[in-house]
């Protein structure tokens, strides 16, 4: 029969979900800090747990040297043999009991410490290391309490906790309601519940729309992406293995069933499903649903930069409430988006042509000055040319001068071969005068 304080080791074993030699080994380290504390020597101490008394045994051991150099750890070997005979040989370790019955009240509360303090370390890495492993796991709990705005949820025989940045503002529960949430994350040594659950991750969504869809769960429709505003607006991304299973269609299902039961799980928030593409373009496209997107360019594929075109009447449906819409769409494509509307972009591209005309007018003006400056020359030119042409007349008139004075000279010199055929009229004319000085009267 077992004695009560193994029995009790067993139940508190069971109760926290640890080995009983866990609980046995706490007990034998919270004696032996007693014991230290309250003989204060440097003997090496040692405790032992008896499972058929129920008690824990003090021994204080020595190594057996041939030389004693430390009397409180170290006996010789004479000493020894002296004691338990020819047995006792070098570099053995004999065992010296002592009592336990003199610790007292203060050594009792520090051995109750140190074994709470054990159970309670035991009992923190067997939650890490069963629920570390399920990290990403959708759990269902009940709330237990709430404390500074953070939930306190029940999780089976531990506790976990939801914090406050963690749940859905459109959500809201009271003690004893049931919640279903994902593990986010398992704390070693944090103080507290180690589960961290959370509402607002994407992980959740996945998680249900595998449980809601056969398709995702077999592996026939494959999620890509999801993003969330946890309350509002969730955005996922499907791709189909197989031509024939419509990706978007098997996640709605008929009527809506399936992604309905999703939104009532989520208290009504919307959901769109896109098709997956590895076509930047028509990925970006199908992203920004419902909206409907007339262009698509690729501004910089390096910082991945998209402008996108929509009808004028389509731009607040793209954008969304306080850029809800293009925000997910960025998220889940992993782009940035600038939408603008079709009115807007014929202004852009204005704008961008009269830049370039006024940037042209500049140069009109110098092929205009230099056109101005040429005509300058070529008048310039015109002057000098007709300079010269009248220097050539000049030139022509010279000849024609001089061809006169030798005509003149010519004309000078032709009587001069006359000059003797007309002394005879010279002669006579002087006769002719003579004869009329001779009658002129007086």
């Amino acid at each position: 029969m077992q004695n009560p304080l193994m029995q009790t080791i067993e139940a508190l074993a069971k109760e926290k979900g640890i080995e009983a030699d866990t609980i046995i080994t706490a007990i034998e380290d919270a004696v032996l800090t007693a014991s230290r504390k309250y003989y204060k020597t440097n003997e090496n101490l040692k405790t032992r747990f008896n499972q058929e008394t129920g008690q824990v045994d003090l021994f204080a051991t020595k190594h057996i040297v041939p030389e004693v150099t430390d009397p409180a750890t170290e006996i010789s070997l004479q000493e020894a043999q002296e004691l338990y005979g020819e047995e006792a040989e070098v570099d053995m370790e004999i065992e010296f009991p002592k009592r336990t019955d003199v610790l007292g009240r203060i050594a009792a509360q520090t051995a109750k410490q140190v074994i709470f303090q054990k159970v309670r370390e035991a009992e923190r890495e067997n939650i890490f290391a069963e629920y570390n492993d399920r990290v990403g796991e959708v759990i269902n709990g009940t709330v237990k309490r709430f404390e500074n705005g953070d939930q306190i949820v029940e999780v089976g025989r531990v506790e976990a906790v939801l914090p406050r940045k963690e749940q859905s503002r459109a959500e809201s529960y009271t003690p004893g309601e049931r919640v279903r949430a994902v593990i986010k994350g398992v704390n070693r040594s944090a103080k507290g519940p180690q589960i961290v659950l959370s509402r607002t991750d994407p992980a959740l969504l996945i998680k249900l729309f595998e449980q809601e869809v056969p398709e995702i769960y077999d592996g026939t429709v494959m999620i890509r992406g999801a993003v969330r505003e946890a309350g509002d607006r969730a955005k996922v991304a499907v791709y189909s293995r197989e031509r024939d299973v419509d990706p978007v269609g098997a996640c709605v299902g008929m009527k809506g069933t399936r992604v309905q039961a999703i939104i009532r799980e989520l208290r009504g928030e919307k959901i769109d499903i896109v098709e997956w593409s590895d076509d930047s373009v028509l990925f970006v496209t199908n992203a920004l649903s419902p909206a409907k997107v007339q262009r698509v360019t690729i501004v910089d594929d390096a910082d991945r930069v998209m402008e996108v075109v929509v009808e004028d009447k389509q731009l607040s449906l793209a954008i969304g409430k306080k850029g809800q819409n293009v925000r997910l769409a960025a998220k889940l494509t992993g782009w940035r988006i600038d939408i603008k509307s079709e009115e807007e972009k014929r202004r852009e591209v204005e704008e961008q042509f009269g830049a370039l005309s006024s940037d042209d007018a500049p140069t009109e003006a110098s092929a205009e000055a230099a056109g101005d400056e040429a005509a300058a020359e070529a008048l310039a030119g015109d002057e000098a040319a007709a300079e010269a042409l009248a220097g050539d007349e000049a030139a022509a008139e010279a000849p024609v001068g001089e061809e006169a004075a030798g005509e003149a000279e010519v004309v000078e010199a032709a009587p001069e071969p006359a000059a003797d055929a007309q002394e005879p009229a010279e002669a006579a004319v002087a006769g002719g005068d003579t004869t009329d000085e001779e009658t002129r009267p007086q």
